[in-house]
């Protein structure tokens, strides 16, 4: 999935964009940290289980199929002056071979079986660790007074992340960031990925202007205040 094709999915219009963009800057206005939004289509390819359930269910399908062998080759026959001994064999293993192709796009190009398939311990597992390059990859760790915080949603997966830098981490635990980013993710749920946007941004920026307050003569703007689009 392109970046367009992720925008549209989340109905994140232009218009919708420069909202949270405006949401950020706002929040930024009153605190010394830095907020980061970062978006990403999937945060892996997961082709293992992809091919391994499409290997299962064509594995499944072929011992389905094996009472049906006799049918199978009357019908061949039916169609073909002879056959030979391998004819039945032949069939099924050019058949499972075309269906394990055909799943593995399937699975692919179909998000609800995507999601399906692939066991949530190695979907979390790899939303964590996407999140955690995305806060290199952003710059989040680079902030002058180490007070970046990284919301990091992956669509395929349905999952958040806020990931503070480590000034923050002192100060502010990571049972708060949990609750806003479960509350990012039931707005997105609900699509309305907009208003989950501003309404963790505004979580955040308040709970930084608490410990980090902005610093009138010196506040300067460190990090991006639009959504960033992620790729794998």
């Amino acid at each position: 999935m392109n970046a367009k094709a992720l925008i549209k999915k989340l109905d994140l219009t232009e218009a919708a964009l420069r909202r949270v963009s405006q949401s950020v800057k706002d929040a930024e206005e009153k605190t010394s940290g830095e907020i980061v939004l970062a978006l990403t289509a999937e945060s892996s390819d997961y082709s293992f289980w992809e091919l391994f359930a499409a290997l299962l269910i064509s594995l499944a399908a072929t011992i389905c199929a094996l009472p049906f062998a006799g049918r199978i080759l009357s019908f061949y026959e039916a169609l073909n002056w002879s056959s030979s001994e391998w004819t039945l064999p032949a069939i099924y293993c050019f058949s499972s071979f075309f269906l394990i192709l055909l799943l593995f796009v399937l699975i692919n190009l179909i998000l609800p079986i995507d999601r399906l398939v692939i066991p949530n311990f190695f979907k979390s597992k790899a939303v964590s660790e996407r999140a955690m390059r995305a806060f290199a990859e952003c710059g989040v760790y680079a902030t002058r007074e180490k007070t970046g915080i990284l919301i990091f949603v992956s669509y395929l997966e349905k999952q958040v992340r806020v990931l503070a830098d480590e000034g923050i981490a002192k100060k502010i635990g990571p049972d708060l960031w949990a609750l806003i980013a479960n509350g990012l993710a039931e707005e997105i749920g609900k699509n309305n990925a907009e208003g989950g946007f501003c309404e963790a941004v505004e979580k955040c920026g308040e709970l930084l202007a608490q410990y980090f307050p902005a610093d009138k003569n010196d506040n300067p703007d460190e990090l991006s205040d639009g959504v960033v689009i992620l790729e794998r």
